[in-house]
């Protein structure tokens, strides 16, 4: 059994695993089989792990280089919220600032992550990634 906190922090270690070296394994990982993951920019919802697969790699691709941060974590058995800064380029090299609270479910008999959303502000990323 995992705590909200232990799930917290390996979706943190997998999330600089996919930023640093675009490996979506260990992030993948962290999903139940029937997870549930969006943000505020995507119209549809990605089911199960490869649907975190799917989701995950769209979103490295937005990018070049990147690093979250994580300025507050706060954690129940089941629950988690992620507040995060992160900072890098886009595909071209411009620099890319945003920050946002991400929230996980989790099922604490396998600490897997049920649920996933992110929230920031989309037009503020969008403005920076379309610079020319």
């Amino acid at each position: 059994m995992a705590t909200g906190d232990q799930v917290a922090r390996a979706f943190i270690d997998a999330l600089w695993e996919l930023e640093g070296n675009r490996n979506a394994d260990p992030i993948v990982g962290t999903y139940a089989d029937d997870a549930d993951i969006g943000n505020v920019v995507s119209p549809r919802t990605f089911t199960g792990q490869d649907g975190a697969r799917d989701f995950w790699s769209r979103y490295r691709a937005n990018f070049g280089e990147m690093r979250s941060e994580f300025r507050n974590v706060f954690a129940t058995e089941d629950r988690a919220a992620l507040e995060w800064t992160t900072k890098g380029t886009s595909p071209e090299g411009h620099p890319v600032e945003y920050e946002g609270v991400s929230l996980l479910e989790i099922d604490p008999a396998s600490g897997a992550i049920t649920r996933f959303r992110a929230f920031f502000d989309p037009s503020k990323l969008g403005r920076q990634l379309q610079q020319d």
